[in-house]
C-alpha cells in the first residue's frame, strides 16, 4: 500500500520583479516546510518573477535572473522536493509559463501552462506559448499531476491527468480576486475533482500588485468534490497537508481556523491589503489624503489607518466658501478619533486670486462648472505640493460610481498616486462604512458623515443628486451596463427610466478620457475600468 504523502502549500506574496527577494522567500519557506515534515512544498504561479511581470518578460536580463535563482534553489534540494512557477525560455526562442519540480539538487521535471488566458485582465498570449501535455510526476509512490492556474478552468488538462493515472492534482495559481471569484473557484474545483477522480490541492498567490489583488484562499478538495479546507484570504500562510492515496482524500494540518465572513469583511480586507502593498512596494511609508467631510474620503482614511497605522497617515481639510460646518466637524471628529496628523488649509484666498486673474478672460460669460472645477484643482495642487514636500504618497478618494459618469475633476480630486476605492460603487462604500463601524472599536467613521446627503460642495446648496439619480438607482444601472454588458433597451426593460438610462450610459462612454488619466486602484468587481474594461476615447458609438 502506498504511504500517505505529507506536503505543504505556500500562499505568500511574491512581488513582481523582486527575483532575488522572491528566491530568498522560497528558500526560507522550503526550510520551514522541511522542518514541519513536508516531503514536497508547492508555491504559486510565477513565484520567481511575480505576477503579472508584463513586459519585464521581454528583457533577457530578467529571464536570466529567474533562471539563475531557479538553479540555485534546485541545488538546495536533496530528499525533499519543491514545485514553483517561473518564466521558462524554450529552446525554440519562445517562452513558457511553467512550473519546475525541484528534487535531488536539480530540476527534474517541468510543467508548461497549457491554457493561456487572454481576456479580462490577462494577456498571456502576448508573452507565452502554450504547453500541450499534463505533467504527472511520481513522489513516494503517489502520482501527482501539475496544472498551472487557467489549466484547471478548462476540461482537457485535468482529463489528461486522469488518463495518465494521476491520483492528486496540485494547481499553482496567480488568480486575481474579485467579489464573485471564490464561489466560482469552489464550484469549478468541485466539478473537476468529481470528473477526474483526483483530489485537488489549490495554492494561490497573495498580495496587491498595482491594480490587481491576489487573495490566497488556497483550498483542498477531495476526489468526491467535498471541500476539506479553505485558507484565509489576504494572509500569508504555510499550509500543511496530507494525502491518502487509498481514499484519494486530503487532510489539512493546523490550518488557520476559518469562519463565514460577510462580503464587506472580505472586501475591506482586500482593499486594505491592496493599499498597504502598493505603498510598501513603491518605497513609501506614509500617505496623505484630502478629507472633505464626505463618505468617500472618510472610508479611505479609515482604510489607510487600518492598513498602515495612524502614525503613517496625514489628512488635510481644504475648505472653501461652500464648505459646510458639518463637513469640517465630521472631518475633525474622525481625525481625532483615529489619531492622525490633521491640517486645515483654506483655499478661499487662492480661489479669489485665481478668479480675479481669470476675470478679464471670462468677461461676458456666466459662472458655470469652470469655477467649480477651479476649486477642485486648487485642492489638487495643494495636496500634490504637500505630497512632494513631505514624501507622502497621495491617495485619491473617488469611487466607481463617480468614475463611471465622470463626476470628478481632472487634476483636481482625481490627483493621487493610488485610488483605494476606485472600483467600489457608492452604495458599497456606505455598506463598508457601516460594517467598519460595527467592529467594536468605536465610531471610526462619524455617523453624521454616513447620514448626510453626499455633495461635492463646489457651489451653494449643492448635492450629488442635483445632477445624478439616487445612488441606489445609479449603481443598478451602472452594474447592468458595465458588469453585465447589458444594452440600453435591456436596462430600460428591467424597469429603469429611459431618459435616465440614456443619460447615464452616455456619460459612461464620454468620460473614458478621464478614466485613462486616473490613478491605479484595486480591481474588486467583475469588470474594472482600465486593465479590464478598455473602451476607445474617440468613438462615434453611443
Amino acid at each position: 500500500m502506498t504511504a500517505k504523502l505529507r506536503f505543504a502549500l505556500v500562499q505568500d506574496d511574491f512581488a513582481v520583479g523582486a527575483v532575488a527577494a522572491n528566491a530568498a522567500k522560497v528558500r526560507a519557506r522550503m526550510q520551514e516546510a522541511r522542518a514541519a515534515g513536508a516531503r514536497l512544498v508547492a508555491f504559486p504561479e510565477m513565484t520567481l518573477s511575480g505576477y503579472p511581470p508584463e513586459d519585464l518578460l521581454l528583457r533577457p536580463s530578467f529571464l536570466d535572473a529567474c533562471q539563475r535563482e531557479l538553479e540555485e534553489l534546485a541545488g538546495g534540494t536533496d530528499t525533499h522536493a519543491a514545485l514553483l512557477g517561473f518564466p521558462c525560455p524554450h529552446p525554440d526562442g519562445s517562452l513558457r509559463n511553467s512550473a519546475a519540480w525541484l528534487e535531488g539538487g536539480r530540476v527534474v521535471n517541468l510543467a508548461h501552462k497549457q491554457v493561456l488566458p487572454n481576456y479580462a485582465v490577462f494577456d498571456e498570449k502576448r508573452y507565452f506559448e502554450p504547453g500541450d501535455t499534463t505533467l504527472v510526476h511520481r513522489i513516494d509512490g503517489v502520482r501527482v499531476a501539475v496544472l498551472v492556474c487557467e489549466d484547471i478552468w478548462t476540461d482537457a488538462p485535468a482529463a489528461k491527468a486522469t488518463r495518465a493515472g494521476a491520483e492528486l492534482i496540485i494547481v499553482i495559481n496567480a488568480s486575481p480576486w474579485d467579489v464573485t471569484k471564490q464561489a466560482q473557484r469552489e464550484a469549478m474545483l468541485t466539478r473537476h475533482a468529481r470528473a477526474s477522480g483526483c483530489a485537488i490541492a489549490y495554492v494561490n498567490l497573495v498580495g496587491g500588485q498595482d491594480d490587481l489583488l491576489f487573495d490566497g484562499s488556497s483550498m483542498l478538495v477531495n476526489a468526491d468534490g467535498s471541500v476539506v479546507a479553505r485558507a484565509p484570504a489576504f494572509a500569508e500562510a504555510l499550509l500543511l497537508c496530507e494525502f491518502d492515496p487509498a481514499t484519494r482524500s486530503l487532510r489539512a494540518e493546523g490550518w488557520p481556523a476559518q469562519t463565514e465572513q460577510p462580503g464587506e469583511a472580505v472586501l475591506y480586507a482586500g482593499l486594505k491589503r491592496g493599499l498597504a502593498d502598493y505603498v510598501r512596494k513603491n518605497g513609501f511609508r506614509d500617505v496623505l489624503l484630502g478629507l472633505s467631510g464626505g463618505i468617500d474620503s472618510a472610508l479611505t482614511l479609515a482604510l489607510a489607518v487600518d492598513a498602515l497605522g495612524a502614525e503613517h497617515v496625514s489628512a488635510v481639510m481644504l475648505p472653501s466658501r461652500y464648505t459646510a460646518d458639518i463637513s469640517l466637524d465630521g472631518a475633525r471628529t474622525q481625525t481625532e478619533a483615529l489619531g492622525v496628523d490633521y491640517h486645515v488649509l483654506a483655499i478661499e484666498d487662492t480661489f479669489a486670486t485665481m478668479f480675479d486673474t481669470l476675470a478679464p478672460a471670462f468677461a461676458g460669460k456666466a459662472a458655470d462648472v469652470t469655477e467649480e472645477n477651479l476649486q477642485a484643482r486648487i485642492r489638487g495642487t495643494l495636496l500634490m505640493a504637500l505630497s512632494n514636500k513631505h514624501g507622502q504618497l497621495l491617495l485619491a478618494t473617488g469611487n466607481k460610481s463617480e468614475m463611471a459618469v465622470g463626476y470628478c475633476t481632472l487634476y483636481g480630486d482625481m490627483c493621487g498616486a493610488y485610488a483605494p476605492i476606485k472600483d467600489v460603487y457608492k452604495t458599497r462604500v456606505y455598506a463598508l462604512a457601516r460594517w467598519r463601524n460595527a467592529q467594536g472599536d468605536g465610531e471610526v467613521i462619524p455617523q453624521a458623515v454616513i447620514e448626510r446627503p453626499p455633495s461635492a460642495e463646489l457651489r451653494a446648496g449643492q448635492t450629488d443628486q442635483d445632477s445624478l439619480p439616487p445612488y441606489e438607482e445609479l449603481d443598478r444601472i451602472l452594474e447592468a451596463y458595465i458588469e453585465d454588458e447589458k444594452s440600453q433597451p435591456q436596462i430600460i426593460a428591467a424597469g429603469h427610466d429611459a431618459d435616465t438610462v440614456h443619460r447615464i450610459t452616455r456619460l459612461v462612454l464620454t468620460n473614458e478620457f478621464k478614466r485613462r488619466q486616473a490613478a491605479p486602484g484595486p480591481k474588486v468587481t467583475r469588470r474594472a475600468f482600465g486593465r479590464e474594461r478598455r473602451y476607445p476615447i474617440s468613438s462615434g458609438w453611443r
